[in-house]
């Protein structure tokens, strides 16, 4: 079996997501490899009864990516990842994931499961969207929420 050489991680914010960056630092350490973290905010602005709002303007939109920047580099100083490469992209989790996965050459990506039940677990999730449709090795990591 080959060693991995490029992991990326992908961060939702969520309690439990530095178990994530942990065990993919584990990884990386493991097998020399690199590694990068991956956010995507997901905004679609909706109304209460689920009727789609105009699209967002620019300024709320950079604000969104900014935040998300701002958080993803506080992530990287928790987890010990400051030397990392960052991507903060915005649109589907499950699209924007593997798109950058397949762009840079990723052959392992590792995601959370948060173990959801009822209606999100129906729904789907990004975890299981990655799993079923990745090109490459996916590591879901069991978080404890």
């Amino acid at each position: 079996m080959k060693p991995y050489e490029h992991i990326l991680v992908a961060v939702d914010f969520l309690p439990g997501s530095e178990d994530i960056g942990q065990r993919a630092t584990e990884l990386m350490k493991h097998y020399g490899a690199r590694l990068s973290l991956i956010h995507v905010v997901e905004y679609l602005p909706v109304t209460l009864d689920n009727e789609l709002i105009a699209p967002l303007s620019m300024d709320v939109e950079k604000q969104l990516v900014a935040n998300a920047q701002r958080q993803l580099e506080e992530y990287a100083a928790r987890v010990g990842l400051t030397e990392c490469r960052r991507y903060v992209e915005m649109g589907s989790a499950k699209l924007e994931i593997l798109r950058v996965a397949e762009e840079a050459g990723v052959d392992l990506i590792v995601v959370g499961r948060h173990g959801r039940h009822g209606l999100a677990r129906l729904l789907g999730s990004t975890a299981s969207a990655v799993l079923h449709t990745a090109s490459c090795d996916v590591l879901a990591v069991k978080l404890g929420v």
